[in-house]
């Protein structure tokens, strides 16, 4: 390398509006660079890169759980093989919201990319409505992800009161050390310049909260088998649970159908890259608020489904399974 590349790792609990916020900077990034994107998510199907997908970034995902389980070595797997094949003049990295940046961090501040990596500042989003509520405050994940960040952000600002973002600026300039930058945003809507501010050491409370997984995931792309028409696969950890369906590209969604669906399950949280009778179109539900987002293009259809209980999970996953193949375009003829 001619010289290191900035990299910044962006993070945020689930639901917080990371992948919305990354779409807000690759869309105000300058024309002349490159950016790459290394995506991690809890699930194993991958829905936050098929999101990005079109927007004029490089994406790499680690899809079936934290990127830095297992020494790290599905992440700087990724990472060298973003560096190698797109030469970006900047990186990205967005963890899942499940995930724990110490180690994260960790790797990038390691040997092996010291002459390779600018590590920039990190950036936190937070819902300010989340510091009201005890299962957040509470979660160790949640608090060293604001605890090892250096800006944080107040996402969703337009829908919380003006008693929880005075409470959101408290929290933040209490934080210690102090950090570079506290702000709020609405919809995701970073400055790119936030991205320059400048990293400093900041020292986790819990640095093994994180559960690391035993098993090595795979990180090659899932692919459907010769006449397969979805397949579909689960995940759990950090006491949430996960299930996934990857469907080929031939096969077409009615949305108002899928729009009904997804506003009447009952789980903690959906995303969802869908080829519907109305074109490509993204899905995102948190906490019973489901936005939609049109989209240029998808390969294929993606659904992922997470929920923190473990209550007749297999249950709750086949009905689902059943009602998304009712919602097909062809599902009036075949059944």
């Amino acid at each position: 390398m001619s010289h290191p590349i900035p990299c910044n790792l962006i993070t945020g609990f689930l639901g917080v509006g990371k992948t919305t916020a990354i779409l807000h900077l690759l869309e105000n990034k300058p024309e002349n660079e490159t950016w790459a994107v290394l995506v991690n998510e809890f699930g194993e199907i991958g829905i936050d890169g098929a999101m990005m997908q079109g927007k004029g970034a490089v994406i790499r995902e680690v899809p079936g759980g934290c990127m830095c389980c297992v020494a790290g070595l599905p992440m700087q797997i990724g990472l060298n093989m973003l560096i190698a094949r797109s030469k970006p003049d900047r990186i990205l990295i967005e963890p899942t919201g499940l995930g724990h940046p110490a180690q994260i961090l960790d790797i990038l501040h390691g040997e092996y990319y010291q002459d390779v990596l600018d590590l920039k500042a990190t950036l936190c989003l937070v819902d300010p409505r989340q510091l009201a509520e005890p299962r957040y405050l509470e979660n160790d994940n949640f608090r060293d992800q604001i605890a090892m960040a250096d800006v944080l952000i107040a996402n969703k600002a337009d829908q919380c009161t003006e008693e929880q973002l005075q409470a959101f600026d408290d929290f933040g300039s209490n934080q210690q050390p102090p950090k570079a930058l506290v702000t709020q945003v609405s919809q995701g809507e970073l400055n790119k310049d936030w991205l320059d501010l400048t990293a400093i050491t900041r020292a986790a409370a819990k640095p093994d909260a994180h559960k690391h997984h035993k098993a090595m995931p795979d990180i090659g792309p899932l692919e459907l088998q010769p006449g397969e028409e979805f397949l579909r696969r689960e995940n759990k950890g950090q006491a949430h649970f996960s299930c996934g369906w990857l469907f080929a590209d031939t096969v077409a969604f009615s949305f108002n159908r899928l729009f009904l669906l997804f506003n009447s399950l009952d789980v903690k949280r959906l995303k969802a890259v869908v080829k519907t009778d109305m074109g490509v179109r993204g899905f995102n539900m948190q906490e019973g608020v489901l936005s939609v987002l049109e989209l240029d293009e998808a390969a294929d259809s993606r659904i992922e489904v997470i929920d923190s209980t473990d209550s007749a999970q297999k249950t709750l996953w086949h009905e689902i399974e059943n009602l998304l193949l009712s919602c097909r375009l062809t599902a009036d003829v075949e059944e």
